[in-house]
């Protein structure tokens, strides 16, 4: 990861330099180190005057008179006492960067009213700064300046290509230090599938893609890359299909972390890898479709995933698997009413090319199960559409023919703020998947449309637990966050390693 940010942590103390953030609690509270960093009660007179309450997340800069000693001054609000859960640290990191974008030098005091600060709390808060801290402009050859004409970018994101000094001064900076190694870890997995997201189709297809996973040998991933000629062997007509009208080959990337005890059995995920979708024949809308680029959000949170567990070295066993295509409408491409046959044996009538994320998917789920022989499996995908019509783009739908799976998921979703809705499944939602012409078909009309999607992936899945997420709504296209200004969010890696941290490791 290269990050936009270098942090230290230091002793709880004055700061000597540069621009300082202070937390102020409910009512605009400030605690002694805080008003120690401020003789002249500057921010005092601008609480006043502006009426900052201390609200949870919201911040103010203050400009300060020469010879102050400082470039300036911040506050973050750090809201109610009883109110500060984990996302909440995470947010007032993302809201410090937020308001010293001009920063050349950054301090931090790390001391609120009414709270013991610890070294998690210190962790979230730089985790939320590195997250907030992020852009995607590789391709700019220009940078474009904010409104003010610093060069920072939009949105407060720090514009410097030299990484912005942070020292955060706490009460306990050993043991914050050790507790941002596994935090900082996690936000590299983070970065690592925004930025694939990001990247545009003509320069990260199925083999690119294969080639950035191949990368995580690096961290001690091993890491196997099946092609064309090895899925045709192992019968994946279902996701070959898919990528027949692309001149560009597929892949699979298979990712293994031995983290764990040998005889323990793995815990699985599976992403979807679609790099660019067209639709196929039924070939989408041109209105929006260069968002088609992050329909393969599923298989960078998995990838990024890894990067995290690898990175922080969990002690588990993890395996990540990525079905890796380009679904274009070439003279090759597989036509509606094809018949494929999946690599467990049962038939697909292809009713729509553009429900094609689900043909790549059944086989990869399949090759997982069959291979490893997983604790669970969990699958990510940009779906449907029909998901952001039932949920918008503040949770992901969550299907699941296992009681604790669900559960589990959803408290990860609730503690890292990447939040899940379990919808239903059920024989009336699968029958809509019959097919007079094959054993099921691709897509069962547009009722109930994400939750038709979820149980053709059951079919392929067998007894095991499994849990299927879609991300369309939250992986591309999500909404700006106190911790995530750009386009593509990293959705899912924060939450599948607090799943795997929680409840999975040795």
């Amino acid at each position: 990861m290269t990050s936009r940010l270098s942090i230290n942590f230091s002793k709880l103390g004055v700061p000597k330099k540069g621009t300082v953030v202070v937390l102020a609690g409910e009512g605009g509270e400030l605690t002694d180190a805080a008003w120690a960093c401020d003789p002249q009660k500057l921010f005092e007179r601008a609480f006043s005057q502006a009426g900052f309450k201390g609200k949870l997340a919201s911040a103010m800069d203050i400009l300060v008179p020469a010879g102050h000693g400082y470039d300036s001054l911040v506050a973050v609000g750090a809201g109610e006492v009883g109110k500060r859960d984990e996302q909440a640290w995470l947010r007032m990191g993302g809201a410090a960067i937020g308001k010293a974008p001009k920063a050349e030098e950054l301090a931090v005091v790390l001391d609120v009213p009414g709270q013991e600060i610890d070294a998690g709390h210190a962790a979230g808060f730089a985790l939320g700064m590195i997250l907030r801290a992020y852009r995607f402009d590789k391709y700019k050859t220009k940078k474009r300046e904010d409104n003010n004409g610093n060069g920072n970018g939009e949105n407060g994101a720090i514009g410097s290509d030299k990484p912005l000094k942070v020292t955060i001064h706490c009460a306990n900076p050993t043991a914050a230090r050790k507790a941002f190694a596994e935090a900082e870890a996690v936000a590299s997995g983070v970065i690592l599938a925004r930025d694939l997201v990001n990247e545009p189709a003509n320069i990260l297809g199925p083999v690119e893609f294969a080639e950035a996973a191949k990368k995580l040998e690096s961290l001690g991933v091993e890491v196997e890359i099946l092609t064309e000629k090895e899925m045709r062997k192992l019968k994946m007509h279902a996701l070959l299909g898919v990528a027949q009208g692309s001149i560009r080959p597929p892949r699979m990337a298979v990712m293994r972390w031995n983290g764990g005890k040998a005889k323990t059995k793995p815990v699985a995920f599976v992403g979807k890898g679609v790099v660019f979708d067209t639709g196929g024949i039924s070939i989408k809308p041109a209105g929006g479709m260069e968002d088609m680029k992050g329909d393969m959000g599923g298989a960078a949170a998995v990838t990024g995933l890894m990067h995290a567990l690898a990175a922080r070295k969990a002690k588990a066993n993890v395996i990540g698997v990525i079905g890796l295509v380009e679904n274009m409408p070439d003279g090759n491409a597989q036509r509606p009413g094809d018949i494929v046959t999946s690599m467990n044996g049962q038939t697909i009538e292809v009713i729509n090319t553009d429900a094609e994320g689900r043909l790549v998917l059944c086989d990869a789920l399949h090759y997982t199960n069959e291979r490893f022989k997983p604790q669970f499996m969990i699958n990510l995908a940009t779906l449907t559409g029909a998901i952001i019509i039932a949920l918008g783009h503040h949770h992901a739908g969550l299907f699941s023919n296992d009681d604790e799976l669900a559960t589990r998921l959803a408290s990860s979703g609730d503690v890292t703020g990447e939040k899940v809705w379990r919808m239903p499944l059920g024989d009336v939602y699968d029958k809509l998947i019959d097919s007079k012409n094959a054993d099921m078909k691709n897509t069962g009309g547009r009722d109930a449309g994400a939750i038709t999607a979820a149980q053709f992936l059951k079919r392929f899945v067998g007894d095991t637990p499994w849990a299927h997420l879609d991300v369309a709504g939250t992986a591309m296209g999500s909404p700006a966050s106190d911790i995530s200004k750009g386009w593509a969010s990293g959705f899912g890696v924060r939450l599948l390693d607090r799943l795997v941290r929680d409840h999975y490791e040795d």
